[in-house]
């Protein structure tokens, strides 16, 4: 038989109903408020807002290399083009004079890998969040640059695939754009592009505080902050990388306090 299920009524009587009667609405006014379904119209951040500050970066950068890239000789929708198929940033400023030097495809490909190995230790950190399988999953990956690394590392846990995947999506979209006004409006004005390199490291400020603002512990930017230290007097022109290194180094030797303690019990 089926179970039943007692309501209070009005006048004080109990009535008992079979449990296949039940409304939704009661079933979930009757669920405990730490099991109860959330809304799912009211997200606790706003994509939008994430990628706001990245906008604010990428636009002027992009802009910069659609200039540039014109200015070198190629055509404007060649920029926009190589903005939304190679997608590499700081590769991309490499790749103008090499361009203009005419140096072979297979070159500036060994030359983007290089600078852009760094990318490869961001998606180890980031499997578990990523789509398993998928062409969600291999644009993630296409799409994977410093600043989005920096924005889906501060998402909640459980931020679905595809909310992640539209944050590195917008992402782009502000580098493509800025590369269109650059190509376009920026080839036939004369613009002072003085002051614009500083628009990237003002970029990564911002980024640097919202990770100290959801960090669990101080320890990653004190960790940075001295590999990059002692990396610089050794190495200036590959500062990043061994800091990049170093870090991880410090990350795989690195046990959390409730891992310790874990472990002495």
């Amino acid at each position: 038989m089926p179970t039943a299920r007692a309501w209070p009524h009005r006048t004080g009587i109990r009535y008992n109903a079979p449990a296949q009667f039940a409304s939704p609405s009661s079933a979930f006014l009757m669920t405990p408020p730490d099991s109860a379904t959330p809304n799912r119209g009211t997200d606790p951040f706003s994509i939008l807002s994430l990628t706001t500050p990245v906008a604010m970066g990428y636009i002027p950068l992009g802009t910069v290399f659609g200039f540039l890239f014109v200015q070198a000789g190629a055509e404007w929708w060649l920029a926009v083009l190589s903005s939304i198929v190679v997608f590499a940033g700081a590769a991309q400023y490499m790749m103008i004079p090499m361009l203009v030097a005419g140096l072979p495809v297979g070159a500036i490909a060994l030359a983007t890998l290089i600078v852009n190995l760094r990318h490869v230790f961001y998606g180890l950190s980031l499997l578990n969040k990523f789509p398993p399988r998928g062409l969600l999953r291999w644009y993630m990956v296409f799409a994977l640059t410093d600043e989005t690394y920096s924005v889906l590392t501060t998402v909640p846990a459980n931020t679905s695939h595809r909310k992640m995947a539209l944050v590195a999506l917008l992402n782009q979209s502000w580098w493509v754009l800025g590369t269109l006004i650059g190509a376009v409006v920026g080839a036939q004005a004369q613009i002072q592009l003085a002051g614009l390199d500083f628009v990237l490291a003002s970029l990564f400020a911002v980024l640097t505080v919202e990770q100290w603002r959801t960090r669990k512990s101080p320890a990653p930017l004190w960790v940075a902050l001295a590999a990059y230290a002692v990396a610089y007097p050794l190495a200036a022109k590959h500062a990043l990388v061994i800091a990049i290194a170093l870090s991880i180094a410090a990350g795989m030797m690195w046990k959390p306090k409730s891992v310790a303690a874990g472990e002495h019990a």
